[in-house]
């Protein structure tokens, strides 16, 4: 068998044993995490593994997200195209290679020099041109950063933040994962028209915490 079967078996097994069976529902999402090459985005040493639904090391303690998160991730920020879209995080850039494709307008910011010029390669290399990706401390640059309609933060926060939400447009949508150990809760927050919020709990996860983010409060009353 050559590899190029091989690989698009691995990716259609990653779909509908991994993803779909996690609730991704969305033929389009589905659809699109078919086409993507994920092997583009995944370290050289863990390559035979990109389609396993594993959080791959990127270095400096970060990790790939694995399919499953990622599935429901796009699935839970439902972005338009023509839509403003920041990332914090890049990581491998296989997320905002995806919001690419449903042609968002993507910014990204990756804290780690030697990661950012990394996702600069993945992305090139998967034919993602139209990705705006920032080397710099996201805790730093969101407060001159412009209004998004979606915010997707790919690390955990001790605790929630309402930095990134003050930082979304009427309507927007903010993705989060806060808490920490194994006690993690990925979180939707939707703004209407009128800036309204709506808070729900999606799913329980651990990702790696960001750097940098607001200590959780060591006191209780």
């Amino acid at each position: 068998m050559s590899s190029l079967p091989a690989t698009n078996y691995a990716r259609e097994q990653m779909v509908s044993q991994q993803i779909r069976a996690w609730d991704v529902l969305d033929d389009t999402i589905l659809d699109l995490l078919r086409r993507l090459p994920r092997e583009h985005f995944v370290p050289a040493a863990y390559r035979d593994t990109a389609y396993a639904d594993l959080p791959l090391p990127l270095g400096h303690g970060q990790h790939m997200l694995s399919p499953s998160i990622v599935g429901r991730i796009i699935q839970a920020v439902t972005v338009k195209p023509g839509q403003t879209l920041l990332e914090v995080g890049t990581g491998s850039g296989f997320l905002s290679a995806c919001f690419s494709l449903q042609g968002a307008i993507v910014s990204s910011i990756e804290i780690h020099a030697d990661i950012a010029a990394q996702a600069r390669i993945n992305l090139s290399a998967a034919g993602i041109s139209n990705v705006a990706l920032t080397h710099g401390d996201a805790t730093e640059l969101l407060a001159s950063a412009p209004p998004h309609d979606v915010i997707v933060v790919t690390a955990s926060l001790p605790v929630y933040d309402p930095s990134y939400e003050a930082a979304l447009r009427p309507g927007g949508r903010l993705f989060v994962v806060v808490g920490t150990g194994a006690a993690m809760d990925a979180r939707l927050i939707q703004l209407d028209a009128q800036g309204q919020r709506q808070e729900q709990s999606l799913f329980e996860t651990v990702l790696d915490p960001l750097l940098n983010a607001r200590p959780a409060n060591p006191f209780h009353f």
